[in-house]
Parts: structure tokens; sequence; C-alpha cells
């Protein structure tokens, strides 16, 4: 099986080697596109002003939040039913990455939510929630560094993973459930986006830059992991001689 195949070192870092260069590429010219949309094409809104546009970067950062989380979830069910290294791995090296989109996402909707609603924070459902996810992020990296032993870090921050899991539709559906000061979902409806092309376009290719740019970091990680736990391995070997 190809997936099987990718558990060899050898085999993932010739592929990495491969798929990195074209979304590195991607990634800054997605990047490039979307600011030009974002700053210079996409008109300021007639409520908000100029500070609409910190939205084409808090609205791509809060849906990376909630797909790495799903993608850390789906990889750590992998790894406890079919024991498939890489997939412990790849849930690894998706822990900081999730974090860093979670507290960008949290630090730019306090920024934008300041003019619109005249506070940096309120405990509604949805903050909170995704305040949540930021902490779990947290103890999912902190429980991997607690364990010395790999396989059992490996196994219980996948528990984790699996269990924290259900806070991610409690902070989808949080504004449709539970009274919030965010509106709701705009871009993800079944009748159609309620949002203006003007700036649905530089919306999605923010959202597609930071998906490459996940892609990049991921494959990265998981790199230097492969070769943190080859070395790890030689200086075991070469201690028992």
């Amino acid at each position: 099986m190809a997936i099987q195949a990718l558990a060899n070192p050898a085999r993932f870092n010739r592929l990495a080697g491969v798929v990195l260069p074209w979304f590195k590429v991607a990634t800054v010219l997605l990047l490039v596109v979307g600011l030009y949309l974002s700053l210079v094409t996409a008109p300021a809104d007639y409520q908000q002003g100029e500070t609409v546009r910190i939205m084409f970067v808090h609205v791509p950062s809060a849906w990376m939040a909630l797909f790495c989380y799903t993608f850390m979830a789906v990889a750590s069910a992998v790894a406890l039913i079919w024991r498939h290294p890489l997939a412990d791995l790849a849930a690894k090296a998706t822990a900081p990455i999730g974090a860093c989109f979670t507290f960008i996402a949290l630090m730019t909707g306090s920024l934008w939510g300041k003019p619109m609603w005249d506070t940096w924070w309120v405990w509604d459902a949805r903050l909170t929630s995704v305040l949540i996810l930021f902490f779990l992020y947290l103890g999912y990296m902190a429980l991997w560094q607690a364990i010395e032993d790999p396989q059992k870090a490996a196994r219980a921050a996948a528990i984790l993973a699996l269990a924290g899991f259900v806070n991610v539709p409690i902070i989808k559906f949080s504004v449709d459930w539970w009274n919030t000061l965010h509106q709701p979902a705009s871009v993800m409806r079944l009748d159609g986006p309620a949002i203006h092309p003007s700036m649905l376009w530089p919306l999605l290719v923010m959202a597609l830059a930071f998906q490459c740019y996940f892609v990049v970091v991921l494959l990265t990680r998981i790199r230097t992991e492969f070769n943190a736990r080859r070395l790890r391995n030689l200086r075991l070997a070469a201690g028992r001689q």
C-alpha cells in the first residue's frame, strides 16, 4: 500500500523533496496575489470601513485552526487503529501549526472585535470554544514532551486529540446553537455564499495560500522528526555496543 510505503523515511524524504518546491512556490504566489486582492482590489465595507480587511487573515486562520485539529484527530485515529508510524508523526507535526493558526485567529479576532463590538473580548460560545481549542493544542504538545517513551506519548496524545475533537463541531455550529456576537456562516452555505465576489475571491485565495503553507511546514516538520528519530535510534544502538 502507498500509505505503508511512506512509513519508510527514505521514500518519504524523496517524495517530500519532489512536492515541497512546488508548494513553496504556490504559497508565495498565492500569498502575494491574495494580499494584493485583499489590500488593494477588495473594497472597504460600507459599515466596517477599512477594518474589514482583517477578515482576509482572520477567517482563513480560523478555518485552518479547525482543519489542522481535524487532520490531527484523523491522523491520531489512524495511528491508534492501524499503528502507522507516519500518522503519529503527522499528528505531532500538525499541532504547533494548528496552535499558531488558532493564536492568529484569536488575536486578529480581538483586533477586529474592538471597532466592531467595542470590546476586545467577550465570553461567548464561539470565542470561548476557540480558546479551548488553543488550550487543546498546547495540552497535546505538552503531553508529547511530558512522557519520555515515544510510543506511550504517541498513544496518550492520540487519545487526547480524539477526545478533544468534540470541540470542533461545537466551534462550527456555535453561532447556530447559541446567541453570539459572531454572524452566521456567510461562505459555506447550502444556498451559496452570502459575501460579495469582490471580497469572496480574495478570501478564498488567502485561504488557499494558508493551506499550501500548511503543507510546506507539515512536510518539513515530518522530515525533521524522521531525522531526529533516526539519530536517536543510532545513539541508542551505539550505547548498547
